[in-house]
């Protein structure tokens, strides 16, 4: 990319001398315009070459290269110069976004382990996860991801598996649950048994996944490419005719007249005003979307996008804020504030994202020395004293285990018990919240005829029920991770009569596999992760969700400004091609054919800069 812009840059230093030197030195000028014209135009002609070598004859680098080269041949160094210049520069904007490969997906995911802590005759040897056997027994210590999938010998602790699920909550584990690797062991120290090699471990394939789904989506070819297909080798075999056969059949004509007549034929239809403007609409559009916070990786993603008809939404961190907060105090024979303080005071030693968000809700200062004799039972909660009463707060379990009676109330979220000197003095409800635009998000799509609408999550189908229910998404799947995601969104592409086009917007790296497998990945850039970011095409930088609909309003307009210039330039081009072969078009109105409807061209597209009324 670098390489091109510099050739562009020198050649048109180069071009603008030659335009300066022209009235004064002829000779001088034309050395620059050759330079200027051989820097910025040698790839073309040499792909023109090897694509001939290659049986293929008629594409858009050979007619750049003879319209160029006739250009040279008639004395329009100028002409020639511009028309490859100009065509570099809407390759080098159409190219730009897309030209950023996927390559460095696999290390913005920050999910691989970089060693095991294997027990190997008594010894506790750190080594690389893909040196470990099936059946061996691993140490995971606190802070440290799970290096392999395998199953809990000894020990209890908490574990983060928001890599895998994209769910926020940790899970309590025991002896004899499996966990997975990518996990992060939050608090406790755990002796397991490895139960897969590393090649076969979730954290592998879910590299896998994103290092070769972007070789499944396919490239929608470039419209310039499919005309040339057509265009360019009408347009040669006329000017070869109009060069030749005439002087044949007429009687006196002059052979030069109508090879000069051919060449200016091969100027007037040379496609600058398609290879300019097409790109620079796109790019409008793509700096319009910019205005509105969305970013759109390139051109061929804003034509797909505009296509989409299905969307399909990630939960947590993409409807939802992805943050527990405090959703509801419940209290029984005391107050509110009173419940909520000794919650927090019984909380204050554990780092859980629960008791965080209790004790944020609290607000105020804990004094540590209220607190005594504490005991936290892994999988349950936690029991303190506080200013000498005995406080439990934990889940149904711990309730169940101290023999306290309590009617768990029906509700959607994490639901923390309290009971004070064994008695049941109420509950705290933790929940994530709806982003405030979620259902205008949906809504909006679903007034822009999108004609499906689903949500896949790995939390559990109650909580996904009650966020469906809301925001009126009757499509859900639920407890799944990348791979299942993956699947999803397979199945409906494969389904292309149903479904049509699939967008998929997410956050989190768990999504990033399905947001490059999707015919369109649309990841929330504001707190998404970088592996999401780098996986999507579209990026949401204002984390809402409602501009889904906005992208996909730009896209259809920037197309429908695109198909313009493509009418317009082809329209004007038919016509003075007709009149170029009748012998009455002259040299001007040839450069205008070319030129001037590029400049018409190029206004018109500037107005996908404007999103203001989208």
């Amino acid at each position: 990319m670098e390489k091109r812009l510099i050739r562009i840059i020198i050649s048109a230093i180069l071009g603008g001398l030659g335009l300066l030197l022209r009235s004064s030195s002829l000779e001088i000028s034309f050395i620059l315009f050759l330079i200027s014209y051989i820097i910025v135009g040698y790839d073309i002609i040499f792909k023109s070459i090897k694509h001939i070598k290659n049986g293929n004859v008629f594409d858009e680098n050979f007619l750049m290269s003879l319209a160029t080269i006739g250009a040279f041949i008639i004395g329009e160094y100028p002409e020639g110069v511009a028309v490859m210049l100009f065509y570099q520069i809407g390759e080098f904007f159409q190219d730009y976004a897309v030209d950023k490969s996927r390559k460095s997906i696999a290390d913005l995911m920050d999910i691989r382990p970089d060693y095991a802590h294997v027990k190997r005759d008594g010894i506790i040897v750190k080594v690389d996860p893909d040196e470990v056997e099936v059946g061996e027994i691993i140490i995971i210590k606190p802070g440290e991801k799970v290096p392999l999938d395998s199953r809990i010998i000894e020990g209890y602790s908490t574990v983060d598996v928001s890599a895998l699920s994209g769910e926020s909550i940790p899970l309590d584990i025991k002896p004899g649950d499996n966990i997975l690797s990518a996990s992060i062991n939050i608090n406790g120290l755990l002796t397991a048994e490895v139960l897969t090699e590393y090649d076969e471990s979730t954290v592998s394939k879910i590299l896998d996944l994103v290092e070769n789904a972007s070789s499944k989506k396919s490239e929608s070819e470039k419209f310039i490419t499919k005309f040339a297909r057509y265009y360019t080798p009408i347009v040669v075999i006329f000017a070869f005719l109009l060069a030749f056969i005439p002087p044949l059949l007429i009687t006196n004509a002059s052979m030069s007249e109508w090879v000069y007549r051919a060449i200016a034929f091969l100027v007037v239809s040379c496609p600058c005003a398609l290879v300019v403007s097409v790109p620079l609409s796109f790019f409008g559009g793509i700096g319009g979307a910019s205005k509105k916070g969305i970013l759109i990786k390139g051109s061929n993603y804003m034509e797909t996008l505009a296509q989409i008809s299905t969307t399909v939404f990630d939960k947590t961190g993409t409807l939802t804020k992805g943050v527990f907060k405090v959703q509801e105090v419940k209290a029984y024979n005391i107050s509110e504030d009173e419940l909520i303080e000794l919650a927090a005071h019984v909380e204050y030693y554990s780092n859980h994202p629960i008791a965080e968000s209790i004790k944020k809700y609290y607000g105020k200062e804990i004094i540590k020395d209220r607190i005594s004799d504490i005991e936290e039972i892994p999988g349950h909660g936690i029991i303190a004293l506080v200013d000498n009463r005995k406080v439990y707060a934990g889940n149904d379990k711990l309730m169940d285990k101290m023999g306290i009676d309590f009617k768990a109330p029906d509700l959607v979220g994490t639901i923390i018990h309290v009971a004070i000197d064994d008695e049941y003095s109420g509950y705290i409800l933790i929940a994530d919240e709806l982003k405030s635009d979620s259902a205008k998000a949906i809504n909006d799509l679903k007034n822009g005829k999108m004609r499906h609408i689903a949500l896949l999550t790995g939390d559990n189908y109650k909580v996904a029920k009650e966020v469906s229910d809301r925001l009126k998404i009757e499509e859900i799947y639920t407890e799944l991770l990348p791979a299942d995601k993956v699947s999803i969104i397979e199945g409906m592409i494969g389904k292309p009569d149903i479904y049509g086009k699939v967008a998929f917007v997410g956050d989190g790296i768990n999504d990033a596999p399905v947001l490059t497998r999707s015919d369109i990945g649309i990841a929330m850039g504001g707190l998404g992760s970088d592996a999401a970011i780098e996986a999507a095409d579209i990026v949401i930088m204002t984390d809402e969700p409602s501009k889904i609909s906005t992208a996909i309003k730009i896209s259809k307009n920037t197309l429908n400004i695109a198909k313009q210039n493509t009418i317009f330039a082809i329209g004007i081009k038919v016509l003075v091609l007709i009149l170029s072969a009748l012998g009455l078009a002259s040299l001007w109105l040839a450069i205008f054919a070319d030129v001037g409807v590029t400049v018409i061209a190029v206004f018109n597209s500037l107005r996908t800069l404007r999103s203001d009324n989208i």
